[in-house]
Protein backbone atom coordinates (compact mmCIF):
# COMPACT_ATOMS: atom_id res chain seq x y z
CA UNK A 1 0.00 0.00 0.00
CA UNK A 2 2.40 2.49 1.00
CA UNK A 3 4.66 1.04 -2.77
CA UNK A 4 1.40 2.33 -4.22
CA UNK A 5 1.35 5.43 -2.60
CA UNK A 6 4.60 6.56 -3.22
CA UNK A 7 4.06 5.86 -6.94
CA UNK A 8 1.10 8.11 -7.05
CA UNK A 9 2.95 11.12 -5.19
CA UNK A 10 5.94 10.68 -7.88
CA UNK A 11 6.39 13.39 -10.98
CA UNK A 12 5.32 13.49 -14.21
CA UNK A 13 7.69 13.71 -16.77
CA UNK A 14 7.55 16.18 -19.64
CA UNK A 15 10.52 16.97 -22.27
CA UNK A 16 10.53 19.33 -25.33
CA UNK A 17 13.07 20.14 -27.53
CA UNK A 18 13.24 23.74 -25.90
CA UNK A 19 10.55 26.03 -24.61
CA UNK A 20 7.41 25.23 -26.53
CA UNK A 21 6.57 22.19 -24.13
CA UNK A 22 5.81 24.65 -21.36
CA UNK A 23 2.46 25.40 -22.71
CA UNK A 24 1.72 21.50 -21.82
CA UNK A 25 3.75 21.70 -18.35
CA UNK A 26 1.17 24.63 -18.18
CA UNK A 27 -1.75 23.03 -18.92
CA UNK A 28 -0.57 20.00 -16.73
CA UNK A 29 -0.53 22.47 -14.15
CA UNK A 30 -4.08 23.83 -14.28
CA UNK A 31 -5.74 21.08 -14.90
CA UNK A 32 -4.02 18.34 -12.47
CA UNK A 33 -2.93 20.89 -9.60
CA UNK A 34 -1.91 17.91 -7.34
CA UNK A 35 0.83 16.66 -9.76
CA UNK A 36 4.67 17.09 -9.27
CA UNK A 37 6.36 17.93 -12.94
CA UNK A 38 9.91 17.16 -13.85
CA UNK A 39 10.67 19.27 -17.19
CA UNK A 40 13.70 19.04 -19.49
CA UNK A 41 13.93 20.99 -22.53
CA UNK A 42 16.47 20.41 -24.90
CA UNK A 43 17.67 23.48 -25.27
CA UNK A 44 21.43 22.45 -26.58
CA UNK A 45 19.80 21.22 -29.43
CA UNK A 46 16.97 22.39 -30.59
CA UNK A 47 14.91 22.54 -32.97
CA UNK A 48 14.42 19.23 -33.50
CA UNK A 49 11.69 19.90 -36.87
CA UNK A 50 14.95 20.17 -38.83
CA UNK A 51 16.75 16.58 -37.63
CA UNK A 52 16.20 13.39 -39.03
CA UNK A 53 14.04 10.50 -37.56
CA UNK A 54 16.84 8.35 -36.24
CA UNK A 55 18.69 11.38 -34.66
CA UNK A 56 15.05 12.70 -32.66
CA UNK A 57 14.78 9.42 -31.77
CA UNK A 58 18.32 9.03 -29.82
CA UNK A 59 17.53 12.42 -28.50
CA UNK A 60 14.73 10.99 -27.04
CA UNK A 61 15.78 8.13 -25.58
CA UNK A 62 18.44 9.90 -23.70
CA UNK A 63 15.87 12.47 -22.21
CA UNK A 64 13.86 9.48 -21.57
CA UNK A 65 16.71 8.08 -19.20
CA UNK A 66 17.34 11.12 -17.85
CA UNK A 67 13.62 10.98 -16.34
CA UNK A 68 13.67 7.81 -15.27
CA UNK A 69 16.60 8.37 -13.29
CA UNK A 70 14.07 11.25 -11.59
CA UNK A 71 11.73 8.82 -10.95
CA UNK A 72 9.04 9.75 -12.37
CA UNK A 73 5.83 7.57 -13.00
CA UNK A 74 4.90 9.01 -16.54
CA UNK A 75 6.55 10.16 -18.98
CA UNK A 76 4.80 13.09 -21.74
CA UNK A 77 6.22 14.34 -24.80
CA UNK A 78 5.60 17.95 -25.16
CA UNK A 79 6.77 18.15 -28.43
CA UNK A 80 5.36 16.89 -31.96
CA UNK A 81 8.37 16.55 -33.90
CA UNK A 82 8.99 13.90 -30.95
CA UNK A 83 6.39 12.82 -30.71
CA UNK A 84 6.38 12.02 -34.73
CA UNK A 85 9.49 10.23 -34.68
CA UNK A 86 9.84 8.26 -31.51
CA UNK A 87 6.62 7.64 -29.43
CA UNK A 88 6.37 3.76 -30.90
CA UNK A 89 9.49 3.04 -30.33
CA UNK A 90 9.71 4.17 -26.87
CA UNK A 91 6.52 2.61 -25.53
CA UNK A 92 7.73 -0.53 -26.69
CA UNK A 93 10.76 0.14 -24.41
CA UNK A 94 9.74 2.09 -21.28
CA UNK A 95 7.54 0.05 -18.48
CA UNK A 96 5.87 3.33 -17.14
CA UNK A 97 3.14 5.01 -19.16
CA UNK A 98 4.46 7.26 -22.14
CA UNK A 99 2.12 9.69 -24.28
CA UNK A 100 2.63 12.30 -27.17
CA UNK A 101 0.73 15.42 -27.88
CA UNK A 102 -0.30 14.30 -31.83
CA UNK A 103 -2.66 11.78 -31.05
CA UNK A 104 -5.05 13.90 -28.11
CA UNK A 105 -4.88 16.82 -30.84
CA UNK A 106 -5.75 14.72 -33.79
CA UNK A 107 -8.69 13.08 -31.69
CA UNK A 108 -9.98 16.78 -30.89
CA UNK A 109 -10.06 17.83 -34.76
CA UNK A 110 -12.22 14.67 -35.71
CA UNK A 111 -14.87 15.62 -33.07
CA UNK A 112 -14.85 19.37 -33.87
CA UNK A 113 -14.52 19.65 -38.00
CA UNK A 114 -18.05 20.24 -39.26
CA UNK A 115 -17.11 20.41 -43.24
CA UNK A 116 -14.69 17.62 -42.60
CA UNK A 117 -11.44 19.86 -43.67
CA UNK A 118 -8.85 20.12 -40.89
CA UNK A 119 -5.87 22.14 -41.37
CA UNK A 120 -2.47 21.48 -39.34
CA UNK A 121 0.36 24.05 -39.11
CA UNK A 122 3.18 23.12 -37.80
CA UNK A 123 7.05 22.52 -38.26
CA UNK A 124 8.38 21.05 -41.50
CA UNK A 125 9.67 17.96 -39.79
CA UNK A 126 5.82 17.40 -38.42
CA UNK A 127 4.44 18.04 -41.68
CA UNK A 128 6.89 15.81 -43.34
CA UNK A 129 6.52 13.17 -41.03
CA UNK A 130 2.55 13.27 -42.07
CA UNK A 131 1.60 11.74 -38.79
CA UNK A 132 -1.36 14.18 -38.48
CA UNK A 133 -3.38 12.99 -41.67
CA UNK A 134 -2.33 9.56 -41.44
CA UNK A 135 -4.19 9.02 -38.17
CA UNK A 136 -6.58 11.47 -39.12
CA UNK A 137 -7.63 9.49 -42.47
CA UNK A 138 -7.13 6.48 -40.68
CA UNK A 139 -9.84 6.69 -37.90
CA UNK A 140 -12.41 8.94 -40.47
CA UNK A 141 -11.80 8.55 -43.97
CA UNK A 142 -14.21 11.05 -44.96
CA UNK A 143 -11.68 13.88 -43.89
CA UNK A 144 -8.96 15.78 -45.60
CA UNK A 145 -6.14 17.34 -43.76
CA UNK A 146 -4.19 20.03 -45.19
CA UNK A 147 -0.84 20.33 -43.55
CA UNK A 148 1.27 23.81 -44.03
CA UNK A 149 4.43 23.99 -42.70
CA UNK A 150 5.55 27.12 -40.50
CA UNK A 151 8.91 27.63 -39.67
CA UNK A 152 8.83 31.16 -38.83
CA UNK A 153 6.21 31.05 -35.86
CA UNK A 154 8.62 29.34 -33.77
CA UNK A 155 11.20 32.10 -33.50
CA UNK A 156 8.72 34.82 -32.96
CA UNK A 157 7.42 33.14 -30.28
CA UNK A 158 10.68 32.41 -28.62
CA UNK A 159 11.48 36.52 -29.09
CA UNK A 160 8.70 37.12 -27.24
CA UNK A 161 6.71 38.46 -29.86
CA UNK A 162 2.97 37.39 -29.50
CA UNK A 163 0.75 40.04 -29.77
CA UNK A 164 3.08 42.23 -32.73
CA UNK A 165 2.29 42.84 -36.24
CA UNK A 166 5.88 41.38 -37.75
CA UNK A 167 3.91 37.68 -36.29
CA UNK A 168 0.60 38.77 -37.00
CA UNK A 169 1.77 39.48 -41.02
CA UNK A 170 3.79 36.06 -41.15
CA UNK A 171 1.10 34.09 -39.88
CA UNK A 172 -1.14 35.54 -42.01
CA UNK A 173 0.83 34.37 -44.89
CA UNK A 174 0.75 31.17 -44.04
CA UNK A 175 -2.54 30.63 -43.13
CA UNK A 176 -3.88 32.28 -46.44
CA UNK A 177 -3.92 28.96 -48.41
CA UNK A 178 -5.79 27.53 -45.53
CA UNK A 179 -9.02 30.34 -45.45
CA UNK A 180 -9.16 29.37 -49.15
CA UNK A 181 -9.54 26.00 -48.83
CA UNK A 182 -12.30 26.99 -45.90
CA UNK A 183 -10.85 24.93 -43.52
CA UNK A 184 -13.52 24.53 -40.28
CA UNK A 185 -10.39 23.45 -38.14
CA UNK A 186 -7.06 24.07 -37.20
CA UNK A 187 -4.93 22.06 -35.40
CA UNK A 188 -1.87 24.16 -33.38
CA UNK A 189 0.53 21.49 -34.03
CA UNK A 190 3.66 22.96 -32.77
CA UNK A 191 3.68 23.58 -28.97
CA UNK A 192 4.62 26.96 -29.40
CA UNK A 193 1.48 27.48 -30.91
CA UNK A 194 -0.63 28.11 -28.18
CA UNK A 195 1.31 31.56 -27.18
CA UNK A 196 0.16 33.25 -30.48
CA UNK A 197 -3.53 31.48 -30.39
CA UNK A 198 -5.40 34.88 -30.21
CA UNK A 199 -3.80 35.73 -33.82
CA UNK A 200 -4.53 32.89 -35.25
CA UNK A 201 -8.27 33.13 -34.48
CA UNK A 202 -8.05 36.91 -35.09
CA UNK A 203 -6.65 35.37 -39.22
CA UNK A 204 -9.03 32.60 -39.17
CA UNK A 205 -11.83 33.98 -37.83
CA UNK A 206 -14.79 32.61 -35.61
CA UNK A 207 -16.62 30.04 -37.79
CA UNK A 208 -12.89 28.01 -37.63
CA UNK A 209 -12.40 25.46 -34.34
CA UNK A 210 -8.52 25.74 -33.07
CA UNK A 211 -7.43 22.67 -31.80
CA UNK A 212 -4.70 22.98 -28.64
CA UNK A 213 -3.11 19.74 -28.44
CA UNK A 214 -1.26 20.83 -24.97
CA UNK A 215 -4.72 21.02 -23.28
CA UNK A 216 -6.18 17.63 -25.12
CA UNK A 217 -2.92 15.88 -24.12
CA UNK A 218 -3.68 17.38 -20.39
CA UNK A 219 -6.76 15.60 -20.83
CA UNK A 220 -5.68 12.60 -22.02
CA UNK A 221 -3.21 12.59 -19.17
CA UNK A 222 -5.66 12.90 -16.88
CA UNK A 223 -7.55 9.98 -18.18
CA UNK A 224 -4.19 7.79 -18.13
CA UNK A 225 -3.30 8.15 -14.36
CA UNK A 226 -7.52 7.28 -13.44
CA UNK A 227 -7.12 4.13 -14.96
CA UNK A 228 -3.87 2.94 -14.10
CA UNK A 229 -4.22 4.74 -10.59
CA UNK A 230 -1.48 6.59 -11.00
CA UNK A 231 -3.16 9.76 -9.69
CA UNK A 232 -2.24 11.94 -6.54
CA UNK A 233 -5.41 12.85 -4.86
CA UNK A 234 -3.58 14.99 -2.62
CA UNK A 235 -1.65 18.55 -2.85
CA UNK A 236 2.10 17.62 -2.26
CA UNK A 237 2.77 19.29 1.73
CA UNK A 238 3.94 23.11 1.87
CA UNK A 239 7.84 22.82 1.50
CA UNK A 240 7.72 19.99 -1.17
CA UNK A 241 9.54 20.84 -4.76
CA UNK A 242 6.54 20.82 -6.87
CA UNK A 243 7.97 22.03 -10.11
CA UNK A 244 11.41 21.08 -11.48
CA UNK A 245 13.48 22.15 -14.63
CA UNK A 246 16.04 20.87 -16.61
CA UNK A 247 18.07 21.87 -19.72
CA UNK A 248 21.00 20.42 -21.62
CA UNK A 249 22.01 24.30 -21.75
CA UNK A 250 21.42 28.15 -21.60
CA UNK A 251 19.72 27.70 -18.26
CA UNK A 252 18.82 31.71 -17.63
CA UNK A 253 17.53 32.45 -20.71
CA UNK A 254 15.52 28.96 -20.52
CA UNK A 255 14.03 30.47 -16.88
CA UNK A 256 13.22 34.02 -18.52
CA UNK A 257 11.33 32.15 -20.96
CA UNK A 258 9.59 30.39 -18.27
CA UNK A 259 8.79 32.97 -16.20
CA UNK A 260 6.89 34.58 -18.52
CA UNK A 261 4.14 31.79 -19.19
CA UNK A 262 4.34 29.87 -16.25
CA UNK A 263 1.86 31.46 -13.48
CA UNK A 264 3.79 30.38 -10.83
CA UNK A 265 6.99 31.41 -11.62
CA UNK A 266 10.25 29.37 -11.56
CA UNK A 267 12.93 29.28 -8.77
CA UNK A 268 15.56 27.94 -11.40
CA UNK A 269 16.52 25.61 -13.88
CA UNK A 270 19.14 23.26 -13.80
CA UNK A 271 21.67 22.80 -17.08
CA UNK A 272 22.60 18.73 -17.15
CA UNK A 273 25.03 16.73 -19.53
CA UNK A 274 22.16 14.96 -21.62
CA UNK A 275 24.56 13.07 -23.84
CA UNK A 276 25.60 11.29 -20.74
CA UNK A 277 22.19 9.46 -20.52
Amino acid sequence: MKEKESLCNAPIGVFDSGVGGLTVAREIMRQLPNERIVYFGDTARVPYGSKSRETVTRFSRQIVRFLQTQEVKAIVIACNTASAYALDELEQEVDIPIIGVVKPGAKAAIEATRNGKIGVIATEATIGSGIYKRYIEKNDSSVSVIGKACPLLVPLVEEGLWEDPVTDEIARRYLAELIDIDIDTLILGCTHYPMIRTAVGRIMGDAVTLVNPAYETTRELKELLEKEGLESDKRPELGTELYRFFVSDAAEKFQKFANSIIPYGILSAKAIHIEEY
